[in-house]
């Protein structure tokens, strides 16, 4: 009973469960014992007892012989150097006198002690370790794997199409004005069939050819839907307007939506002045009005358009490698993708379907000025290309099997940074917060993650998705990256720590490796051009001692002093002889003729007059 009644109970309301505890020291009398006077009786007295400890530390001998140390004298020279010019060194009373007067100055004695300590920190540096000497040599290779950060990304959502059977994802574009929204474009491929699409929810966004604009914290109702009457093969908003999204459809036309209402587009381009195939590339480009891009389709044309005007193109040309005045479609390349950089105004890249790079003037006014140059880097066509967001001349390049790191500077030369896969690459993406790491997806479903400081020839990191991948792009930050797949789903990875942030060390590293590919390239290509002069030269120098052999050399040297040597050398050539008797034959034929012709001289109208007498 005596338990219960020293208690002290504490009650404290649900609300403030949680809160920060204060503590603080009191003076307080919370319980008081009184001495119990039978327990005093009970007390028994013991009696006293001896007992033997040992409490000192035990001692131990041992013996044991340390290592030899071996002294070694050697002698330091010591040179006094950095006097003025005007002081003569070997003169002892210069050099004393201009002591004396460094000496007086008040900061002498301040550089004295800083030097001091400079030397002392270097000479304790210096007896610390032995630079000879291998250090931890006998740890194990496993030590410390749990502290290095690790290459892992997980699947944050995953969004649906809301058709079923689904339809087939294109692109994926995040949102400018918006981070946690996103743009995921469909292309109908049963548009046109007896296949037909049911919408899985009551409410309706859109018609079949709609595509959305998904939050990343919803994966069940869209924020946005654009819809179009056919179906639509690529849309990209306006990096710098977003008000505005232009995209192409399947028949070739091209499209403006307004990008914060949904709906069908604003303004659609007439059927008669649109692509001869659907449009397979588009890309905006820098103008005071932004209302100016480019399209591209597999018919071999590029069409430049104003969004204020879509009934004409301002201008068109065709994709020929070899560019004329007048343009023909029969050489002309289709168009896989179009690209353009803000920072660069001037220049735009163009990919076509046979492999080769285009670059592009946006000052040409003719198919010569505009199409400045094309490289062959693929045997099939480009799927994707993407500049380096760090370093805006290197591109990502993705086609057939292979993945490529070009530069417009190394032009077609060759190059050691491409990356080969077993399994076609359908796109690829360069990261946006760390500038040596880029992402590829093949046509197997698998995304490989590629770290250029690390390793070129195997990822860093794989993750399989069973389904063909059709885009990749990076969220701008570099924690995120969206995937579109085929079967029309799109995922959302997010990445860990160590592929968001780049070290201190990464950027001057990936400078110099692009500068010294750049560099070898251009030696690589001096080098061909080199062993072609060369080869040239000989094929000419074969020419002419061909050209020499076959020439007949003089038999005689003729001497001006001996005519007889002349008519020697005419007598024994039987071929002179042979013309000069051709020639003496044709003389005598000559006369005869004239011999034989009769002359009948008539008088003329002159001579037949007669005056009268």
């Amino acid at each position: 009973s005596s338990m219960y009644q020293n208690q002290f109970i504490y009650s404290r309301e649900r609300r403030r469960f949680g809160r920060q505890c204060l503590f603080q020291d009191r003076n307080e009398l919370m319980v008081s014992v009184q001495p119990s006077g039978r327990q005093r009786l009970k007390y028994v007295l013991g009696n006293p007892s001896v007992a033997q400890t040992q409490l000192s530390g035990q001692m131990a001998l041992t013996v044991m012989e340390t290592e030899n140390v071996t002294l070694d004298h050697h002698g330091l020279y010591h040179y006094e150097g950095g006097w003025p010019k005007e002081v003569n060194i070997n003169d002892e009373e210069q050099t004393l006198r201009h002591r004396k007067k460094v000496e007086r100055e008040d900061s002498w004695g301040q550089q004295v002690i800083e030097m001091i300590r400079t030397m002392v920190r270097v000479a304790e540096q210096n007896n610390t370790l032995n630079i000879y000497q291998d250090f931890f040599a006998e740890l194990p290779l496993d030590l410390c794997q749990d502290i290095k950060m690790r290459f892992r990304a997980r699947v944050a959502n995953i969004f649906h199409d809301l058709y079923l059977p689904p339809r087939q994802m294109n692109l994926i574009e995040w949102m400018p004005n918006n981070d946690r929204q996103f743009m995921a474009q469909f292309c109908n491929q049963y548009h046109g069939t007896q296949d037909g699409l049911r919408q899985l929810t009551d409410e309706p966004f859109g018609a079949e050819n709609a595509f959305y604009v998904w939050d990343l914290k919803n994966p069940l109702k869209p924020k946005l839907y654009y819809d179009s009457n056919e179906a639509v093969s690529l849309a990209k908003i306006c990096p710098k307007d977003e008000n505005n999204m232009a995209g192409g459809t399947s028949l070739g036309k091209v499209c403006l939506w307004a990008t914060f209402k949904s709906g069908l587009p604003v303004r659609t381009c007439p059927l008669e002045v649109s692509h001869r195939g659907p449009t397979s590339a588009l890309c905006w480009v820098h103008s005071k009005s932004n209302t100016e891009f480019y399209s591209g389709s597999l018919d071999g044309s590029v069409k430049y358009w104003d969004t204020r005007d879509l009934m004409m193109p301002v201008q068109e040309l065709l994709l020929e490698p070899e560019p004329h005045e007048r343009q023909s479609r029969d050489n002309a390349h289709g168009v896989t993708v179009l690209e353009f950089e803000y920072t660069i105004p001037v220049r735009f890249i163009i990919c076509s379907d046979m492999g080769h790079v285009f670059v592009g003037n946006r000052k040409g006014m003719t198919p010569v000025d505009t199409l400045l140059g094309h490289y062959q880097l693929f045997a099939g066509p480009i799927r994707s290309i993407n500049r380096n967001p760090f370093f805006v001349k290197n591109f990502l390049v993705t086609g057939d099997w292979r993945a490529r790191i070009w530069s417009e500077e190394a032009k077609d030369g060759p190059s050691t940074m491409y990356f080969r896969k077993r399994t076609q690459i359908a796109c690829g993406a360069w990261s946006t917060g760390r500038c040596s790491l880029f992402v590829t997806g093949d046509m197997k479903g698998v995304v490989d993650f590629w770290d250029l400081l690390l390793h070129q020839r195997l990822p860093i990191l794989s993750i399989d998705f069973k389904v063909p991948i059709k885009d990749v792009v990076f969220r701008p930050q570099g924690d995120l990256l969206a995937i579109a797949l085929q079967n029309g789903d799109t995922a959302i990875l997010t990445l860990d720590e160590a592929m968001q942030q780049a070290t201190g060390k990464e950027k001057a590293l990936i400078a110099s490796m692009f500068e010294r590919e750049i560099s070898r390239s251009k030696i690589l290509e001096a080098r061909v051009e080199e062993m072609k002069l060369k080869r040239r030269t000989l094929l000419q120098a074969e020419e002419d001692r061909l050209r020499r052999e076959q020439e007949v050399p003089p038999k005689y040297e003729l001497d001006p002093e001996n005519p007889d040597q002349f008519v020697m050398m005419i007598e024994g050539d039987e071929q002179f002889r042979t013309a000069i008797s051709m020639f003496q034959d044709m003389l005598l034929a000559v006369e005869r003729k004239r011999s034989r012709r009769q002359v009948i001289m008539e008088r003329t109208v002159f001579e037949q007059f007669e005056p009268e007498n």
